[in-house]
């Protein structure tokens, strides 16, 4: 393909292992088969950019130059062939960590930088935009590693970056890796739009994500029957999120809300007596704890 773009235009750059940055004045794009080419703008007429759009990927010059691993990733992420013709071996169980950024508040090769400066080694990450990706993370055994909680507070404190991630699943073969990666990314948009936490396991997500897939009317009825005369109440719906977020634990909640433990016996028992339900009951919680998800 390269060698035939290069008959028309003879400025064609392809990317080489080594240089810095790429030039502003070239339009770059991403083929197939991972490589980065340049077409100087001047070459160029937006018929020109709207046709190459159509089989090549529009490169944005702010994202760092993908490594060897990341353009392996990509391929075999994007790829129709099967994983023998790929020759992508894996070392380890691995998992997607998607991110999201506020918009503008990094540059994407500043951000990488500080990544790699938190993990053990150099980790794969995907650029979906400026503000959004993936981080490949790989299972080791190291018991010393970093916690993402831990890296949004560097980052905080370092960078001053609000950031939230989505802790994938660890996965040990690439059977369905297309897929998965699809389905984790739109995962990732509803976790991001719906909770307060900034870090969100996969198995914290599921309840959230099985209430998006019922219809709004239903998520109404459910929070409706449910809550009660307490749907409104907002302090009391805090109180028993933070309770089941705590495991149904009356110590360690009330030192989340800095509430004395005999207040709040106090008000989970209000809660059962106006409303039948006793969320001090690991499936009555479960069932406020949905309601509340749906009410959202």
């Amino acid at each position: 393909m390269i060698n035939q773009l290069r008959k028309i235009y003879s400025s064609l750059l392809v990317y080489s292992e080594g240089q810095v940055e790429l030039d502003s004045t070239y339009k770059w794009f991403e083929t197939d088969e991972n490589e980065i080419i340049g077409i100087p703008e001047g070459e160029l007429t937006p018929k020109d950019v709207t046709l190459l759009s159509t089989f090549l990927v529009p490169y944005n010059i702010k994202f760092p130059i993908p490594t060897d691993e990341e353009k392996k990733w990509r391929k075999v992420i994007h790829s129709s062939a099967s994983n023998a013709d790929l020759d992508f071996k894996l070392k380890n169980p691995y998992r997607f960590v998607c991110f999201s950024i506020k918009k503008n508040q990094i540059d994407p090769i500043l951000f990488k930088d500080a990544i790699h400066e938190l993990f053990d080694k150099q980790v794969p990450i995907l650029w979906g935009s400026g503000h959004e990706g993936i981080i490949i993370e790989e299972q080791t055994t190291d018991e010393d590693n970093i916690s993402f909680e831990q890296i949004i507070d560097i980052l905080m404190s370092d960078l001053y970056v609000k950031i939230n991630f989505f802790v994938g699943p660890y996965k040990k073969d690439l059977e369905g890796i297309a897929q998965h990666y699809h389905t984790l990314k739109s995962d990732a948009k509803k976790v991001f739009r719906h909770s307060n936490k900034t870090v969100v396991t996969y198995i914290d997500a599921v309840p959230l994500l099985l209430i998006n897939q019922t219809e709004s009317d239903f998520r109404t009825e459910i929070s409706q029957t449910i809550l009660q005369e307490y749907i409104d109440d907002e302090e009391t719906l805090k109180m028993i999120e933070t309770f089941v977020q705590c495991n149904l634990n009356i110590s360690e909640t009330s030192k989340v809300l800095h509430m004395h433990r005999n207040s709040l016996q106090y008000r989970l028992d209000r809660f059962y007596e106006k409303t039948g339900i006793d969320v001090r009951q690991f499936h009555h919680a479960m069932t406020v704890y949905l309601s509340l998800l749906a009410r959202k």
